[in-house]
């Protein structure tokens, strides 16, 4: 028998309703307003648990800033599930990019809070990567790792729409648009395989992450 599920306090009903509404939706087009008549609560409600709009954003991303699970995995396998996992977050419906990428652009660099945190999670990406590369007793492992996150931020520029299947075979066979097809800024490192969802980009990113992988350490 399952335990029984612990039920959620006003202040998480409020983060999860609002991180539901800013990621689809975006964060200036929702107000408290908005979040608050969607859980069927007051604003006065809603404040008192955050004091601010700006409060309410922090939270909701750093809710978002969630670090990949420890693994007993070979460290390159980890990295290539990294883009395994990224690409069955862009086969889902509600895959609007990343959360931190989107934030900057609404709100705009000058508003240092969004821009710390989302700051903070690129780096912390960049120093997973590292560490792994590091196991793996590659060299340079830094300057490759910044590479990787490159990589992985290149697709969040992508046409979200599905990939046609000629595109993909030609860029599978040829490594054309590798950058344009392997990653995401979208900090997605876990997600639901979607049924369906389209190989060629796979085997794509995991033939030239390899390739680097095996040149940088070898």
């Amino acid at each position: 028998m399952a335990p029984p599920t612990t039920p959620q306090t006003m202040k998480e009903r409020i983060l999860e309703t609002a991180d539901k509404l800013f990621y689809l939706q975006g964060i200036r087009a929702i107000g408290v307003d908005t979040i608050a008549a969607e859980i069927g609560i007051s604003k006065r409600t809603l404040y008192n648990h955050f004091p601010s709009k700006d409060a309410l954003i922090a939270a909701y991303l750093e809710r978002r800033f969630v670090a990949p699970r420890p693994s007993d995995k070979p460290p390159a396998e980890q990295i290539l599930a990294t883009f395994d996992s990224l690409e069955r977050r862009f086969a889902a419906k509600d895959f609007r990019g990343c959360p931190f990428v989107n934030a900057v652009a609404e709100l705009g660099p000058k508003d240092r809070a969004v821009r710390k945190i989302a700051v903070a999670f690129k780096e912390s990406r960049r120093v997973w990567f590292r560490e792994r590369l590091n196991e793996l007793g590659v060299a340079n492992a830094d300057a490759l790792a910044t590479q990787l996150v490159l990589l992985v931020d290149g697709s969040i520029a992508q046409d979200p729409r599905p990939r046609r299947p000629r595109d993909g075979a030609r860029r599978e066979g040829s490594g054309e648009g590798v950058v344009a097809e392997c990653g995401g800024g979208c900090g997605g490192w876990c997600g639901e395989a979607r049924e369906g969802a389209q190989a060629p980009a796979r085997l794509t990113i995991v033939a030239v992450s390899l390739a680097v992988i095996t040149r940088e350490s070898g």
